[in-house]
């Protein structure tokens, strides 16, 4: 899905529901500023849902190449921007991903579209981790997976305790990364740079 270009069907009522949305909260939707911004909204929510739309697994297939290579491979600082399920208020942050091939590799870019994938739908940050973690193990196989995110939550910035400087950690491992040594590695590689937002 072009982002400019095409939207998915159920447009015209999204933009519906958020006009009604304007009027409930007290505004005008006639009102010449607001006037387009139904549609607006519509639209971009669209975009921001265009995960659903996707196959983070097909994405890793459509790149993988057979390959020898048996150490670490880390992908770290994906930037990411999601809307947290509870109040659809987004959270953002990076990701960061390590896999040890085990017979095949692939792109790296692929692993930065699988977080894009993901993160482009309704999410807890939670599930997020785990979905990365799943799909690069349940396509790839290799030895071993591990995502580490890192994000704050506008949610807790501009609502309820409004603490503007927390920041949430989410990991999950499999395989090789089960043991200490190997998540060890992995953590020095990562915070070998300092902060990492």
């Amino acid at each position: 899905m072009n982002p400019e270009t095409e939207f998915r069907e159920g447009l015209d009522e999204l933009a519906s529901h958020y006009k009604s949305i304007i009027e409930l909260l007290g505004e005008d939707p006639g009102r010449e500023g607001l006037l387009k911004t139904p549609m607006r909204v519509a639209k971009a929510m669209q975009i921001l849902t265009r995960g659903y739309t996707q196959d983070a697994h097909k994405v890793l297939l459509d790149a993988l190449f057979e390959e020898k290579y048996s150490q670490m491979v880390i992908v770290k600082d994906i930037d990411f921007f999601s809307l947290c399920e509870h109040h659809m208020i987004p959270f953002y942050g990076k990701v960061h991903v390590a896999y040890i091939p085990n017979g095949y590799i692939t792109g790296l870019s692929k692993i930065a579209r699988v977080v894009d994938i993901f993160s482009h739908r309704l999410q807890v940050q939670e599930r997020l981790t785990l979905q990365i973690k799943d799909c690069i193990q349940d396509t790839l196989k290799p030895l071993g997976v591990m995502v580490v995110v890192e994000a704050k939550h506008m949610c807790m910035q501009m609502r309820g305790v409004e603490k503007q400087n927390a920041i949430t950690t989410t990991s999950d491992f499999s395989g090789a990364f089960n043991q200490a040594k190997t998540r060890e590695e992995f953590m020095n590689l990562l915070h070998s740079e300092g902060k990492h937002i």
